[in-house]
């Protein structure tokens, strides 16, 4: 990588809402739209909302997880390389998320891991674990659940970042306290 596109790469203005599975992430992303905010949304529920109005049923979608993790990833680098670089950018996930999916699958992180090595947010904020609900797109259960928590924290340490704990509490005032985080910088 070039020096200049070092520098890029590190004044980037994106941020990162994670959490497992049930935490409120796309509550708070919706929450920072309507206030005006640039978002993007977690890319695994857009791949499946895509591939299920192609007639595609979840069981073929996500049948072979690793498939899908794989799948994911390569359209989160996608939308990355589309996202403004010069504007305040919430994502629903980052690149690092799919560290802990693909442990849970059984696959080899390195590449991604190399990658994400390559990319940097500005800030990751954490959401708290709500109470686990089932959807159209979700087949995690709760001890998944209770492994990728654990498993996007260690995601994001182990890359340096230092990851801000939001906890379990409304979404307006969820999404003030990363606001107000964002201007501390």
């Amino acid at each position: 990588m070039k020096r200049n596109q070092v520098k890029e790469v590190l004044n980037l203005n994106w941020y990162v809402i994670t959490g497992g599975p049930s935490s409120g992430k796309t509550s708070a992303i919706k929450e920072l739209s309507r206030l005006g905010y640039i978002t993007l949304p977690e890319t695994a529920r857009v791949f499946i909302n895509e591939e299920m109005a192609k007639g595609k049923s979840l069981e073929e979608i996500r049948g072979n997880e690793a498939k899908f993790q794989e799948e994911v990833f390569k359209l989160k680098v996608e939308v990355e390389k589309k996202a403004p670089k010069d504007k305040i950018v919430f994502f629903d996930r980052g690149l690092p998320d799919s560290i802990a999916y693909y442990q849970v699958c059984g696959l080899d992180p390195q590449k991604i891991t190399r990658l994400c090595q390559e990319r940097r947010y500005r800030k990751i904020f954490f959401l708290e674990q709500l109470p686990f609900e089932k959807d159209y797109a979700r087949v995690e259960d709760d001890e998944i659940v209770k492994k990728l928590n654990k498993l996007l924290r260690e995601s994001y340490t182990n890359l340096g970042y230092v990851v801000v704990d939001i906890p379990a509490m409304s979404v307006e005032k969820g999404v003030q306290k990363i606001l107000s985080e964002i201007n501390r910088i």
